[in-house]
């Protein structure tokens, strides 16, 4: 399997932003005030040449630590004489497009996306609301290893305002996504906020669209319950309370929103493979594809491949980040990718992955269809998949040959019916194992043959 990063990311940041726990390393206050001067001079850099300052767009989830880490970031940025603009709770979708949209010069939004409270993290963005390219990461950190004082005179700090509508501007942005020709009329909705960035917009915009209910969960965040048994990684309370409303579909967002997992009226879940599925031929049905083509990552099931070649498509695979993702799209002209996790690019709606607009095109195609949730949602039959994850600490265990012998191992046994893919991830200390084929229990033992080689090499 290609892997199509690039040979050398960048140290401190990882697969998407930067992320760690709260008050710790590369997350706590002087870190983080380094790393905004260094992201200053950068931006600065390439700052329109008519504005007489340059200016950042900052957004946060509602994580405790969230306070903190925004006062960090101001005293970064105005230090070197960059002005803030500030927002309530608001989307990563919303941050990415409000600093387009307010002419900012690049924008953060501070979160740790799925992640527990205990940690928080940083997501940057250009002018356009796109992420950053590797590129663009390295060259941060090059600034901020430098050290070299950007400090301006008292005279040329930058000043903070509070942007008081932002949530009222997205909102506005996120309902005119929506087909204008059909509505949410009769539509029974669960919409899961994780407690997270979207607790106050989403329902607004599910209401604001005629739904005929809208039972909303995970909106009572209290700084320490995001994602906590609740979103689109914990989906059990999503299905309990659709089967228990009687709802027609239910909506799970993560803690920054820009991801979703859905669920059908019979509680069934589906990930984002099938909603991407359902996007691409319903948009190209209704001529909305840029190109006859889905821009995925090596996660993807095999099942989804299959599907999409069938329909006599173009299927394309990238690293594993919604950022990959979306660099393909924007450099070949395709409007439709995504992640198996939720995160889903329609750059025609957002720069960036946005759960609520994604939730609302699969809404249109349920409607479209005149059919039950539960017909609509299952695009394709899924290979049997296994994906498993083991911790380890200093050096990783893939350069281990006993764990390369067990991969070769596998993807000869699985031969052309299967694929195999084992990769650190870019946020956690984790190696994550995913094995999949028409075969469920060679998937499994295959798996699990890693997995051991892995806990092997990575033991003392």
């Amino acid at each position: 399997m290609t892997n199509n990063s690039t040979e050398n990311p960048p140290r401190y940041f990882g697969t998407d932003g930067i992320r760690g726990p709260a008050n710790i390393g590369k997350m706590a206050p002087d870190s983080i005030i380094r790393l905004a001067q260094a992201a200053a001079q950068y931006f600065t850099k390439t700052s329109k040449a008519d504005a007489s300052r340059p200016s950042v767009f900052i957004g946060k989830d509602t994580r405790l630590s969230g306070d903190m880490i925004e006062a960090s970031l101001i005293a970064g940025f105005t230090s070197v004489g960059m002005n803030v603009l500030l927002s309530d709770p608001l989307p990563t979708a919303g941050v990415s497009i409000l600093t387009r949209d307010l002419d900012a010069d690049m924008g953060v939004m501070i979160t740790a996306s799925h992640n527990k409270f205990q940690d928080n993290g940083l997501k940057f963005f250009g002018p356009d609301g796109r992420k950053l390219s590797d590129v663009a990461e390295r060259d941060i950190e090059t600034l901020l290893a430098s050290e070299t004082s950007a400090l301006v005179k008292p005279d040329a700090m930058g000043c903070v305002e509070h942007v008081s509508d932002t949530q009222s501007r997205y909102i506005e942005i996120a309902k005119a996504s929506f087909p204008p020709d059909i509505n949410l009329s009769g539509v029974k909705i669960v919409i899961d906020c994780a407690n997270g960035a979207a607790y106050q917009t989403a329902p607004k915009i599910f209401e604001g669209l005629g739904a005929e209910s809208v039972v909303s969960i995970g909106v009572c965040p209290d700084g320490k319950n995001i994602n906590a048994e609740c979103g689109s990684t914990h989906t059990a309370l999503l299905t309990k309370t659709v089967l228990e409303t009687g709802a027609d579909v239910g909506i799970a967002l993560d803690g920054d929103a820009d991801r979703l997992i859905m669920c059908d009226e019979t509680g069934k879940v589906v990930d984002g493979d099938q909603l991407l599925g359902l996007i691409a031929t319903g948009w190209r049905a209704a001529g909305k594809l840029s190109k006859p083509g889905l821009v995925v990552t090596v996660m993807s099931n095999l099942g989804l491949e299959r599907f999409v070649k069938a329909q006599d498509m173009q299927f394309i695979r990238t690293a594993v980040g919604d950022r990959h993702v979306a660099a393909y799209m924007q450099a070949e002209g395709y409007n439709v990718g995504g992640e198996q996790s939720g995160h889903i690019l329609m750059p025609d709606l957002s720069p960036t992955g946005d759960g609520t607009m994604a939730g609302l095109q699969v809404l249109a195609e349920i409607i479209r269809a005149g059919k039950p949730a539960s017909e609509v949602l299952n695009v394709f039959n899924p290979v049997p998949q296994m994906l498993k994850n083991v911790k380890y600490s200093g050096r990783s265990p893939l350069d281990s040959d006993r764990v390369k012998a067990a991969i070769k191992a596998a993807e000869q046994e699985l031969g052309s019916d299967g694929r195999v893919l084992v990769r650190a991830s870019g946020t956690e200390p984790l190696i994550r194992v995913m094995a999949e084929g028409d075969n469920e229990s060679i998937v499994d033992r295959v798996t699990d043959d890693i997995l051991n080689a892995i806990k092997t090499a990575a033991s003392p």
